[in-house]
């Protein structure tokens, strides 16, 4: 297991686990981030990570992409 922020560009994961405060892993489940999803980094910005989830893309910080592990 390793969190998203370290997952190359391209590469489909499936999401292992949910970290955080209950309302974070509320907010990042909201958006699609489940376990056993998929998520697709589809680029890094400034540490900022972009990515495919459910069919949308979202930006999301690097500090939120630390708590989903893949």
């Amino acid at each position: 297991m390793m969190p998203l922020v370290l997952a190359n560009p391209g590469e489909e994961n499936v999401i292992r686990k949910v970290g955080g405060s209950p309302d974070v892993k509320k907010h990042l489940e909201d958006l699609g981030f489940v376990v056993g999803g998929t998520v697709t980094v589809v680029s890094t910005i400034g540490g900022n990570v972009i990515v495919a989830v459910k069919e949308s893309r979202l930006a999301i910080s690097k500090e939120m992409a630390q708590k989903i592990m893949i």
